[in-house]
């Protein structure tokens, strides 16, 4: 579906994110962009980008941006209502929702006739009322992931290992997309896999889930630790970790002594492989070369499929450009590609 409309409304350009910016023409539109704190991980680095992006608009002088990040879902309902008791004759917002309990805010911003594009976490019950629902591609991330492992030489049945991030829909999404590809129902890159390697049900069975890990560094560690406390876990040669956070938490324990020295030793003499996926510069460097070096050595193949906190910047530029009168796609997936030792200087970290 294509949404196009031009807005032209009235009013007064202020200081911005801090900067001045040029003077503005009477009908210059003001977007606000809603993230999460800048605080750490993915989620804090998109209000860095947000930011960037921001300045860059301001820059331009056609547009004004500023960039309110919240720490919880309340703070942004607030955030939003405080926005829209105000004058929306002539706004736009980009938001990304911390949860489902932000969509009665979302409802607001609709019934106040307020452009707005959704980013990340998109509310499947008023999707349809945004310029644009911008987001990776979930499923697209467990196929990457399984389309690696396949290059690699893995086999229907294999055993694998699956550290799973939360309870939500992108952690069943990235689950299911690994599945999808192992079974030929969807294809990576352009290829779906070959009749010989296809997956049946009974080769599904030997998946194992984590359960969720809540997206959290030090418990795959520990996970993985108490994996590993069984020493028949130490065969398992292929590991889907569903972000780069949980991907280090494993390198971390490999590295570290909670792992009987002997354990170790079966498992990377079996030479694992790892996906991740996100963009963490931690997780690049170990693709660089440049940490973990003689633990990523020991390795068949170290990937991570992208999923980059800088989609935002998308998100924003998908406004703009629906302010500008330009077609703009309202189911807007961002493709992933798969991250190497290959590629890395190709891409961008955080």
């Amino acid at each position: 579906m294509k949404m196009k409309k031009v807005l032209a409304c009235a009013m007064t350009t202020a200081m911005v994110l801090g900067l001045g910016v040029p003077a503005m023409a009477d009908d210059a539109t003001h977007i606000y962009v809603l993230t999460a704190s800048e605080d750490h991980g993915w989620t804090g680095s998109v209000a860095t980008f947000a930011k960037e992006k921001a300045e860059e608009l301001n820059a331009e002088g056609t547009y004004t941006a500023e960039v309110i990040t919240a720490a919880s879902a309340s703070d942004q309902i607030t955030q939003i209502e405080d926005i829209l008791a105000g004058d929306t004759s002539n706004i736009a917002i980009v938001v990304m929702p911390l949860d489902d309990t932000v969509q009665s805010a979302i409802q607001q911003i609709v019934d106040a006739e307020v452009p707005y594009v959704a980013f990340d976490r998109i509310i499947d019950a008023v999707a349809d009322t945004a310029v644009s629902n911008v987001k990776g591609d979930n499923s697209g991330i467990g196929a990457g992931s399984a389309a690696y492992f396949v290059s690699l030489g893995m086999q229907p049945g294999d055993a694998v290992y699956v550290y799973e991030g939360d309870t939500s829909s992108v952690t069943t999404l990235r689950d299911q997309g690994f599945v999808d590809y192992l079974t030929g129902a969807i294809e990576f890159n352009g290829e779906t896999i070959a009749d010989d390697l296809k997956w049946s049900e009974e080769d599904l069975a030997n998946i194992t889930y984590s359960g969720a890990m809540n997206w959290s560094r030090s418990d795959t560690k520990t996970s993985f630790e108490s994996l590993m406390g069984d020493a028949s876990n130490a065969e398992i040669k292929w590991f889907y970790a569903e972000d780069d956070e949980l991907a280090m938490g494993i390198l971390e324990a490999l590295n570290g002594g909670g792992i009987d020295d002997s354990v170790k030793e079966t498992f990377l003499g079996n030479a694992p492989a790892m996906t991740g996926c996100g963009g963490l510069d931690e997780y690049y460097e170990v693709l660089r070369g440049n940490s973990y070096a003689d633990l990523a050595a020991s390795f068949s193949g170290l990937c991570s499929v992208t999923y980059s906190p800088a989609m935002i910047q998308t998100a924003i530029q998908d406004m703009v450009d629906y302010l500008n009168g330009e077609e703009v796609e309202q189911d807007h997936v961002i493709a992933c590609e798969n991250v190497t030792s290959e590629n890395v200087d190709d891409y961008p970290s955080f």
